[in-house]
């Protein structure tokens, strides 16, 4: 930790616990105390840490190959999109790396299906988006993003974007014009604390930009790949949106893998040279995609994360009154509302951290729970246990 302080850029807060190596849903530190893990790295662990046939299928990529570029082909590429956009009943898939990459793409792809496909003016796209917004750190994305500590000081900003409240279709209605190329939303957003819009907000979504000739983005990097449940978050209330945007559990904790997926008719405006990456789509991650799409495919993975997050949402519903103010969520993703008069998200995080639970804050008293689709209910309720114990202490008067 004192390396890092003295080396490493402050751009992150993290508890104070430094991890060593990790098996399922828990996670062990440097002095071999064993911690039940409630984050899974924003969802990018989904399938535990140390998962074997993921491990299995890295290790034996590494023996053979893990870079060639795009310049050339290589033999995990192809299966990879292929099955990938089997899974998710899309005809193409733009492989990168990270989220924000995907996010990055998926504007590129917008707005070029905008000029060539749609017939708008040259240098007028926009792009609807919305309020509480957490699409990643780039230029681009925090140029449209009301978090100040994201956005200030990065200026001046990138164009192009119009923000509307979350959950709300006459908004988003009243924002679009004839140079409107896309509506860019999280199905359930994360960052913001896990917030679940109106089960009829996709469906009218979906109905608006069909009607209206604009693209429907689904960034669902952090609440896909069964993280709510399904495969998708947008499966919960039947909506197909034009593209996906996927990213963290694609790669399985392993290496970063992420991707744009969409029909031809939108995906196939990029033609060569006009995007790409020098990792994208590396043999390495493409042999760890296949194995995590696989994973899905059987549907085991989303059931599991459907049951056991029934269970947990029950046992958290039970803490109201008790030091929490709201429970939010879907599958095991869980938003919490702590009493600011009891305690704030961090200070909850870090008495957690003391009983073996890590879970991170956002937003002032709001915490956030993501464990490993591994995890076992009786690992559930033991960490629901501690929540209660830990506000139960924060509660007690002063000696």
């Amino acid at each position: 930790m004192a390396e890092e302080e003295a080396h490493a850029a402050h751009n992150y807060h993290p508890l104070p616990v430094v991890v060593s190596s990790g098996d399922g849903a828990w996670v062990t530190d440097v002095d071999g105390k064993r911690y039940l893990d409630c984050l899974a790295a924003y969802s990018a662990v989904n399938f535990g840490h140390s998962n074997p046939v993921l491990l299995d299928a890295a290790r034996a990529q590494l023996g053979r190959i893990t870079l060639t570029s795009r310049a050339f082909h290589n033999d995990q590429l192809g299966p990879f999109v292929t099955e990938l956009a089997a899974l998710a009943g899309k005809d193409m898939v733009l492989p990168m790396n990270t989220g924000a990459e995907a996010v990055e793409s998926g504007i590129k792809v917008a707005r070029a299906w905008g000029y060539r496909v749609k017939g708008v003016a040259p240098e007028q796209a926009n792009i609807i988006v919305m309020a509480g917004n957490f699409h990643g750190r780039t230029t681009t994305i925090i140029s449209f993003s009301d978090d100040a500590d994201a956005r200030d000081d990065f200026g001046p900003y990138t164009p192009g974007f119009r923000i509307v409240p979350y959950g709300d279709v006459a908004a988003i209605e009243a924002a679009i014009d004839e140079n409107t190329v896309a509506v860019l939303l999280e199905p359930i957003q994360g960052e913001a604390g896990i917030v679940v819009p109106p089960a009829d907000f996709l469906p009218a979504v979906r109905e608006l930009t069909t009607r209206l000739d604009v693209l429907f983005i689904a960034d669902e990097i952090q609440s896909g790949l069964g993280r709510t449940g399904a495969t998708f978050a947008c499966d919960l209330v039947g909506v197909v949106p034009d593209l996906y945007l996927l990213g963290k559990a694609l790669g399985g904790g392993i290496v970063p893998v992420s991707a744009v997926l969409g029909n031809a008719d939108v995906l196939g405006v990029l033609t060569p040279g006009q995007h790409g990456s020098t990792f994208g789509g590396n043999p390495l991650a493409a042999s760890v995609g296949i194995a995590v799409v696989r994973m899905l495919a059987t549907g085991e993975m989303q059931e599991r994360a459907r049951a056991l997050g029934d269970h947990l949402h029950s046992a958290l519903t039970r803490l109201i009154g008790s030091g929490v103010v709201a429970v939010r969520g879907a599958g095991l993703w869980a938003g919490i509302d702590i009493d600011p008069a009891l305690a704030s998200g961090r200070e909850v995080c870090e008495a957690l951290m003391e009983r073996g639970v890590l879970a991170k804050d956002t937003h002032g008293s709001t915490i956030r729970l993501a464990p490993p689709l591994v995890v076992s209910q009786d690992d559930l309720d033991w960490a629901v246990e501690q929540l209660r114990l830990t506000l139960a202490e924060f509660g007690r008067p002063a000696s």
